[in-house]
C-alpha cells in the first residue's frame, strides 16, 4: 500500500490544496506539473518548476560558489590531510545519488568512515534506527576519528561545491539519496522535479533525526513555497545549526 502525504506541521509554510494534486507523464520526467482548476481557482505549477526561476537558482548557486571557493580551497587541503594521517584509504568518498529527474550522479564527500564501511554495513544492519531503506547507526563504529569531528562540523560536505559547480546539486533542496527513485512511492517523485541540495529544510527542522517520509513532507514544503529569500533564509539557518551541531552525528 503506498503512503499517502499528511499536512505537515513543523514548517509554517503555505500549502497547496489538497486536491491539487500532480500528474505523472512519460516524458522523461517522473513528475510533471500542469495547472489544475480546484474549484474558480487555478492552482499553477510551483514557482521553481518556472524555467526562468530554475535559471535565477542557478545563477544564484554559481555566484555563490564563486564566492566561497577562495576560501575553501585551503580549508579542504588541511582536511584532505587530516583525512589521509588518519586513516588507510582514499580521501573523497564518492557515491551515487539520486537526482533531478531520478537522474543518478557520483556525489562527493570528504571520507569519514573506515574504508571497508559498506561491507560492515551488513555486520550492523540489526543497529539501524531509521526504516530501510534510510540507515543510520548511533555512535557508528565504522566512522573514524577525524571523520567524527567532520560530522559534527559538516566539513565532509565541502566538496559538494564541485557537484554544485557542475549543476548535480544546488546550495539548497531536497537531499539527494542514495536509493534510486525505483524505490520511490509515486507520492514521492515530487521531490526530482528539482535539483537536490546540499542543505534543505529537514536540515534545519529534523537534522538526521526523520524517517524519509517525514523529511520528503519537509521537501514538498519547499518545493511548493520556493523563493531566492527562503533559500538564503535556509542557508543562515543551517550555518546556526551547525555551529550548535543539531543532529549531527
Amino acid at each position: 500500500m503506498q503512503a499517502t502525504p499528511r499536512p505537515s506541521s513543523s514548517p509554517k509554510v503555505h500549502r497547496l490544496p489538497d486536491d491539487a494534486q500532480t500528474t505523472e507523464r512519460e516524458t522523461g520526467s517522473v513528475h510533471q506539473w500542469q495547472p489544475i482548476v480546484v474549484g474558480r481557482e487555478t492552482v499553477k505549477p510551483p514557482r521553481l518548476l518556472d524555467p526562468r526561476w530554475r535559471l535565477a537558482k542557478r545563477a544564484f548557486d554559481i555566484a555563490l560558489s564563486l564566492l566561497l571557493l577562495p576560501f575553501a580551497l585551503p580549508l579542504m587541503g588541511l582536511v584532505a590531510f587530516a583525512v589521509r594521517i588518519d586513516s588507510p584509504g582514499p580521501i573523497i568518498f564518492k557515491q551515487q545519488r539520486t537526482g533531478r529527474n531520478g537522474k543518478r550522479f557520483s556525489m562527493f564527500k570528504f571520507r569519514t568512515m573506515v574504508e571497508n564501511a559498506e561491507e560492515l554495513k551488513v555486520t550492523y544492519a540489526h543497529l539501524n534506527i531509521l526504516q530501510p531503506p534510510d540507515f543510520k547507526i548511533p555512535n557508528d563504529p565504522r566512522i573514524t576519528r577525524v571523520g567524527r569531528i567532520l560530522r559534527k562540523t559538516s566539513l565532509d560536505e565541502i566538496p559538494q561545491l564541485f557537484n554544485i559547480a557542475l549543476g548535480h546539486m544546488s546550495f539548497v533542496g531536497p537531499r539527494p539519496t542514495s536509493f534510486a527513485s525505483a524505490t520511490y512511492d509515486i507520492w514521492h517523485g515530487e521531490r526530482l522535479d528539482v535539483t537536490p541540495g546540499l542543505t534543505g529544510i529537514w536540515q534545519i527542522k529534523a537534522r538526521g533525526e526523520s524517517e524519509f517520509d517525514d523529511r520528503l513532507r519537509l521537501d514538498i514544503e519547499y518545493i511548493r513555497t520556493w523563493s531566492l529569500w527562503l533559500d538564503v533564509k535556509l542557508l543562515f539557518l543551517t550555518v546556526f545549526a551547525v555551529v550548535k551541531q543539531r543532529g549531527a552525528h
